[in-house]
């Protein structure tokens, strides 16, 4: 393509008649595009599948999010992002059939605030302005480079009429969009699949599927003639005064601020967000605890500039809550169903200039499937172990103790697991106070302290034998098994803390009773061998005490005095660690 430089003191100043004449010219055109593709069958909307499943990149487009440096742009340039996010959601997944043309703006449809696009960059007769739904060129660029890559068959495209030096637009290989009637269109013989992400610096735009021949593209239309330039004037920026375009901004160097995301109360995140947030910043808690007296939400909500609350949400997971039971397949399903509504509630409510979130464990995979953390940096608060590795312990064990009723009773969907895995790739930090946790992320994770009780001095007592107190449930992912086998003929009491649910035998043959949390204060041990345990929040409330704590790795307590941390599935270890405190 054949470009012309100008001069960047030739920029000529546009009138407001031109802009008036522009307008009505829009109209005309967008009416008589909408008429033509209400004849048009070829043009229609392709569901988001999963069917091509195909590790072949047909074509794949990168580019980057933040291109300016000017504290001045930063508004617009988060407004561009936040379209973008809400434009890919329309995008990602897409399967197109093959021989069907794909079309840009049927897919995305009209760009208005009542759809929540918000003011964002646009190029238009030579100057960067500020549009509802600017920045979309951005993605349009985008897939028509990848569908470049990919040999489609492209059957409309138009080209920047000025192109900026160094972008896609100086190699040809640009497409920009108005609606309706300036759109990108393209097809392949055979079926394909669009993916369409944001991370924290860029876009990624990738094609999967079956390849073509090369494709035979001829002229396409083309809106006017481009011409290169490396001073195009921004309406943010620009100084000249007498320009019916330019905006008045106030600069906001702190321009930004941090959605604190949080679901169930963690005094340690608590702390951690009280010494991380800003006056700006703003938190999303299910209800105010503090001020409903529910301890489980007792976030501190002092110092935000905006705090947002989901009543509805709260009310309905606490009422299909009661109905459960305490373990068991139905009611894991049930949490994340209730978190998937909770996350979505928050997404309806970050604004575009959230630009860094910072959102608890429970409520990410769901976030990041969504889209919603594309273009935002953002730190997770870990409470758990991270799906996957969950579950390859679970099969493990369950390879162990195949006779468990429990260690295989539930399984997350793959689609959200990879949706987890993914976003902890992302995630700038990873905040826990789970010894464990942190190690698997030795670069990024933040290792915040456990917050112990303030208890009374322990009056201890001899007791007639010596009492091992097992802080849990009988089920699998807890360590009954291996409990079961350490004790295996020593002359101790066990004091359990919750119901046999693997079997209502599994401790015939010992000396065992049902006991409450009290029975912590006098014992002579705690132990629990977990495979998985995220909330060691009783070990804790021992350490406290100052009763001996054996722990395994697992429990996440390997900084905690007072608490001598083990591999979960050494039983000979467990034991003689045991016999010690004991005897001791």
């Amino acid at each position: 393509m054949a470009h012309s430089q100008i001069d960047r003191n030739e920029r000529r100043i546009p009138t407001r008649r031109e802009a008036i004449a522009f307008r009505l010219k829009s109209l005309f055109l967008q009416a008589r595009r909408s008429s033509r593709d209400l004849l048009d069958r070829n043009i229609k909307r392709f569901p988001t599948a999963s069917s091509i499943k195909t590790s072949t990149v047909l074509g794949e487009s990168r580019t980057p999010l933040w291109t300016e440096h000017d504290p001045r742009e930063k508004e617009l340039l988060a407004g561009k992002i936040h379209n973008l996010r809400l434009a890919i959601r329309r995008l990602d997944g897409l399967e197109v059939a093959g021989g069907e043309v794909f079309s840009f703006w049927k897919h995305v449809g009209r760009t208005s605030r009542f759809r929540g696009f918000v003011e964002g960059r646009e190029l238009r007769e030579g100057c960067i302005i500020p549009n509802v739904g600017g920045g979309l060129c951005q993605l349009s660029n985008a897939l028509y480079d990848a569908a470049l890559k990919a040999d489609f068959d492209i059957v409309e495209r138009h080209a920047h009429t000025q192109v900026v030096a160094g972008s896609l637009a100086e190699e040809g290989r640009d497409a920009t969009v108005f609606w309706n009637y300036v759109d990108l269109r393209f097809r392949s013989a055979k079926p394909f699949r669009i993916e369409a992400r944001l991370d924290g610096r860029e876009l990624a735009v990738r094609y999967f599927g079956e390849k073509n021949g090369r494709a035979k593209n001829g002229a396409l239309p083309q809106i006017s003639k481009s011409f290169v330039s490396d001073d195009i004037g921004s309406c943010v920026t620009c100084e000249v005064g007498d320009c019916h375009r330019v905006v008045e901004r106030p600069t906001n160097a702190d321009f930004g601020t941090t959605a604190f995301l949080v679901d169930e109360y963690w005094p340690e995140f608590d702390e951690y967000i009280q010494a991380n947030k800003k006056h700006c910043d703003a938190l999303f808690i299910p209800i105010d605890g503090r001020r409903f007296r529910k301890a489980n939400y007792a976030w501190t909500t002092n110092g935000f500039a905006k705090v947002t609350q989901s009543f509805y949400v709260t009310a309905a997971r606490s009422y299909s809550s009661r109905k459960l039971a305490a373990q068991g397949a139905s009611r894991q399903r049930n949490l994340l169903r209730n978190y998937e509504r909770l996350a979505e509630t928050y997404s309806r409510r970050l604004s575009y200039d959230m630009l860094h979130v910072v959102v608890q464990q429970d409520l990410l995979p769901l976030l990041w499937r969504s889209g919603h953390l594309g273009g935002r940096t953002f730190d997770v608060l870990m409470t758990a172990l991270p799906m996957y590795e969950i579950q390859r312990r679970l099969d493990n064990a369950k390879s162990l103790h195949p006779e468990s009723k429990t260690l295989a009773d539930f399984r997350a969907d793959d689609g959200l697991v990879e949706a987890e895995r993914e976003a902890l790739k992302n995630a700038r930090r990873i905040v826990t106070p789970h010894s464990e946790i942190a190690s698997m992320f030795p670069r990024r994770g933040v290792l915040v302290d456990w917050q112990k009780p303030v208890v009374p001095v322990r009056n201890r007592t001899k007791n007639e034998k010596p009492v091992v107190v097992f802080p849990a449930s009988t089920v699998g992912r807890k360590g009954c098994y291996e409990l079961r086998v350490a004790l295996e003929g020593l002359n101790v009491k066990l004091i359990r803390l919750g119901p046999d649910i693997e079997d209502e035998g599994f401790w015939n043959g010992f000396d065992t009773i049902r006991g409450d949390k009290n029975a912590i204060e006098s014992a002579d041990i705690v132990v629990l061998p977990a495979v998985v345990e995220h909330r060691p929040r009783k070990l804790i409330h021992a350490a406290a005490w100052g009763v001996p704590v054996i722990a395994s790795a697992a429990c996440g307590l390997k900084h905690v005095s007072g608490v001598e941390t083990i591999e979960a599935s050494d039983t000979n270890i467990l034991r003689q660690k045991i016999l010690q405190a004991i005897s001791s």
